[in-house]
């Protein structure tokens, strides 16, 4: 998974504290638009109404699979996704209405906030990639909001991707063009993979906990 696990210092009661003053995605959708009507930056206001349609588009055609379906139906404990996340960002708009569907296919077993990198750069630091406060990131919690795993910003072949659309001068400043025809050629298929490899994760360190 593309990801740096760094080792936080931050404790349950904080992470308790940033989920509980998180906001669950359909409230996200509506600051988002609110941000669209009020932003007076208007390269932002271009990136954030493109990463409405494009959130539209995945609301539309993203099924859960079956198979991880049944892995989100059988876990026996709750887990917590705290996702660091802005309007502008793109793959973020590709990320999270997937994730909410997973959330809402566990029937209560997975509960999903979002907060925002920028107002939260003390939590955003402990989880960079690279040096840098990519995003989405995920940080999965369980029950007691101990860390049983990090995801993010973006499946690894897309990871991989951007890397090397980057270093490439002819390719480096229109690398978010081929990116997001990669996201809507594999239909979030890979991102399934490494949630799944994420909740796989989690239940064993509960497991762990209990031995």
């Amino acid at each position: 998974m593309t990801t740096e696990n760094n080792l936080s210092s931050i404790t349950n009661l904080e992470y308790k504290a940033y989920f509980q003053k998180g906001i669950n995605y359909n409230e996200y959708k509506e600051h988002m638009a609110d941000d669209l009507a009020a932003n007076s930056d208007v390269k932002i206001k271009e990136y954030i109404s493109l990463n409405q349609h494009r959130m539209h588009r995945v609301e539309k055609t993203y099924v859960v699979s079956n198979k991880l379906m049944k892995e989100v139906q059988l876990l026996k404990n709750k887990t917590y996704w705290l996702v660091l996340t802005e309007h502008w960002c793109g793959d973020a708009s590709q990320i999270l209405p997937a994730l909410h569907k997973i959330e809402a296919e566990s029937e209560g077993k997975i509960e999903m906030k979002l907060v925002y990198r920028d107002q939260n750069l003390e939590l955003m630091d402990q989880y960079l990639t690279n040096n840098g406060r990519s995003i989405p990131k995920l940080i999965q919690l369980d029950s007691n909001y101990n860390v049983t795993g990090i995801w993010g910003p973006r499946p690894e072949f897309a990871q991989n991707l951007v890397k090397v659309l980057k270093s490439n001068p002819t390719t480096a400043d229109t690398y978010a063009n081929q990116l997001h025809l990669w996201y809507a050629k594999d239909r979030q298929k890979s991102l399934e993979i490494e949630i799944s490899e994420l909740l796989v994760q989690s239940t064993l360190l509960q497991i762990d906990a209990l031995s």
